[in-house]
């Protein structure tokens, strides 16, 4: 019988190195700011299921273009890049893939958020 497989080391999702650099290396305020992004992004992400809901390409390109720089001060990659693409396609008007694009920043929001909240 052979031994158990180790899932590999997650990455993190933050990367503390640019969020300390974007608050010129003051921990505190990394963490105001960890904190006011954890109450907020609910409804902006919220905005952003209805907008896709809805086929609002403009709606979907706004949200996600300011939810991808509310998480490009965190250093959070994963989320950029799921933010990113939602806004590419608003501002495209390509909304067919708009639901799984959403499902990813979903994905990347919800390993984030237990990072953010252990800054606290």
């Amino acid at each position: 019988m052979s031994a158990p497989l180790e899932s590999a080391p997650l990455q993190p999702m933050i990367d503390r190195r640019v969020a300390l650099s974007r608050v010129g290396g003051d921990m505190e305020l990394l963490k105001e700011i960890a904190v006011l992004f954890l109450d907020t992004y609910p409804e902006v992400l919220k905005e952003i299921r209805s907008a896709t809901e809805r086929g609002d390409a403009q709606m979907l390109e706004q949200s996600a273009h300011g939810l991808k720089g509310s998480v490009a001060n965190f250093g959070a990659a994963a989320a950029v890049e799921a933010a990113l693409v939602l806004e590419n396609m608003g501002r495209n008007r390509q909304l067919k893939e708009a639901t799984q694009g959403l499902r990813n920043l979903e994905l990347a929001l919800s390993a984030l958020r237990p990072e953010l909240e252990a800054l606290d």
